[in-house]
C-alpha cells in the first residue's frame, strides 16, 4: 500500500491529478483523510507518480491505526524497511484528532529497538507520521522539492511574461490530460505548459499567434532541457490548417482572460468558443483537454454543445478580479 499527500491549494484538482496517474500506472485511490490518500498500486506506477504537480510527497504506507497505542503496537509487528539511519516525522494535518506531540519519541524508539540507528540532522530514511480522523505511518519514497517548481516560475525563465501559471498547476494539467506520448498547447504564451509537458519526456506542440511568443517559447524550452518540440505561429481558431491530417493525443491551454483579450480581431468569449471548435477538430476520440476559463464563462456549457465530456471542473479564485475555473474534457 502507498500513500500520497497532496498541496491544499486545489485539493480536488490534486486528487484528480493522482487518480489519472493511477489509471495510467494500474493503481487506484482506496481511501481520503484530508490531504492523505490511501493508494493500491503495483510498483510499476512509481514512473507515473513521480510526474506528480499537486503533491507534497509519496511514500509506502505500513501502518494504520485508530489510536496511539494502536499504531506503537502495530508498529512492533511490523520489519521496518530502513537503509542507513532514519529518523521520524509527523505531518499534523488541519483535522488531526490525536495527542501526537510524543509520538516521534516514541515510534523512533519501537524502530530503534529493531536494530535501527538515528540521525535526526541528516537521516538516509525519513519515517513519516500522519495525523487526521486515524494515524498513519510509512516511510517516504518521493519527495516533490519545492524549488524545483520555483526555478521554472515565470521570473526565471530567459522570456519572462509575468501572467504565467505556477508550473505545479501547468504541470497538474498535463498530466489530467492522461498524456503519454504528446501534448499541444494552442495558446502557449511563452510555453509554460509545453515545459512541464517536455520535461515528463512528451513531444510538445505549441501555437501562438505572436512572433515574439513563438521566439520566447522557443528560448524558454531550449533554456530547460527541452529538444522534442514542434512550435508554430498561428491562429488556434484554425488548427486544422496548421496541423493537416494530425490528431493530437492531448491538449492543455491557458488563454487569455483579459476582457479585452483578442486573437485575429475576436472578442474573449468569441475566441474561446472558437479555440474549442478547433480543438474538437484536431482530437483523437478518446483524447482528453484541459483548459482554464474565467468563472463569467460557461465553459461546462459550450464543451458539452461541441460534444465534450466533462471530467472535472476545479474553482480557482486568483485575486478580487479574476476567479476561473479549470476544466478537464474528453471527446
Amino acid at each position: 500500500m502507498l500513500y500520497v499527500e497532496i498541496l491544499g491549494n486545489l485539493p480536488e484538482m490534486a486528487r484528480d491529478e493522482v487518480k489519472a496517474m493511477l489509471e495510467l500506472g494500474g493503481g487506484k485511490i482506496v481511501g481520503q483523510d484530508y490531504l492523505f490518500l490511501k493508494v493500491d498500486a503495483p510498483e510499476r506506477a512509481f514512473l507515473f507518480l513521480d510526474r506528480l504537480g499537486l503533491a507534497h510527497e509519496y511514500g509506502e504506507l505500513l501502518v494504520e491505526a485508530e489510536s496511539v497505542d494502536e499504531l506503537l503496537r502495530k508498529a512492533r509487528e511490523v520489519d521496518w524497511p530502513i537503509e542507513g539511519t532514519f529518523k521520524v516525522d509527523t505531518e499534523t494535518m488541519a483535522n488531526c484528532r490525536h495527542d501526537v506531540l510524543d509520538l516521534p519519541r516514541k515510534l523512533g524508539a519501537v524502530i530503534h529497538s529493531q536494530g535501527h540507528r538515528v540521525n535526526l540532522s541528516r537521516p538516509d530514511t525519513l519515517v513519516r507520521v500522519y495525523c487526521g480522523e486515524r494515524l498513519y505511518a510509512g516511510i517516504r519514497l518521493r519527495f516533490f522539492d519545492p524549488k524545483d517548481f520555483e526555478r521554472r516560475k515565470a521570473h526565471h525563465r530567459p522570456f519572462f511574461r509575468p501572467i504565467s501559471l505556477h508550473p505545479r498547476v501547468s504541470r497538474a494539467l498535463v498530466n489530467l490530460t492522461k498524456a503519454t506520448k504528446e501534448l499541444l498547447d494552442p495558446m502557449m504564451g511563452a510555453g509554460g505548459i509545453l515545459i512541464e509537458a517536455g520535461l515528463l519526456g512528451l513531444k510538445v506542440y505549441g501555437v501562438d499567434i505572436k512572433p515574439e511568443m513563438v521566439e520566447g517559447a522557443e528560448m524558454n524550452l531550449r533554456h530547460y532541457g527541452v529538444k522534442d518540440y514542434e512550435l508554430k505561429l498561428g491562429d488556434a481558431t484554425r488548427l486544422e490548417e496548421l496541423f493537416p491530417g494530425k490528431e493530437f493525443e492531448a491538449v492543455a491551454t491557458d488563454p487569455p482572460y483579459g476582457t479585452a483579450a483578442t486573437l485575429a480581431g475576436r472578442r474573449r468569449d468569441e475566441l474561446y468558443r472558437a479555440v474549442l471548435r478547433s480543438i474538437h477538430s484536431v482530437l483523437k476520440p478518446g483524447g482528453r483537454l484541459a483548459v482554464a476559463f474565467p468563472t463569467s464563462f460557461d465553459g461546462k456549457g459550450e464543451a458539452e454543445k461541441l460534444g465534450f465530456k466533462t471530467l472535472g471542473r476545479y474553482y480557482q479564485r486568483v485575486h478580487k478580479s479574476l476567479e476561473r475555473y479549470f476544466y478537464v474534457f474528453e471527446k
